[in-house]
């Protein structure tokens, strides 16, 4: 279960870039090592660029993304 875990954990880094880029408007790589939070949480769980279809399906797809890593970390959890 921790390698499953270790596996989809290894696509967050695309998935939170791609986010990232969006809710920050920026191309700059280093967006990536930022520990800027509190607009990324707020462009997770709220619509703050809602004519952007992009900013839509990347949130859309992160959120699940995000979803099955807390199932699977809490599979994990409950069996050790």
């Amino acid at each position: 279960m921790l390698i499953i875990l270790i596996l989809w954990g290894i696509p967050s880094t695309y998935f939170r870039s791609k986010f990232r880029k969006i809710v920050y408007q920026t191309n700059d790589w280093k967006i990536n090592i930022k520990p800027l939070f509190k607009k990324e949480l707020e462009g997770l769980f709220s619509n703050i660029f809602p004519d952007n279809k992009e900013y839509i399906k990347i949130r859309n797809y992160y959120r699940i993304y995000l979803f099955i890593y807390i199932i699977l970390f809490l599979i994990y959890y409950s069996l050790k």
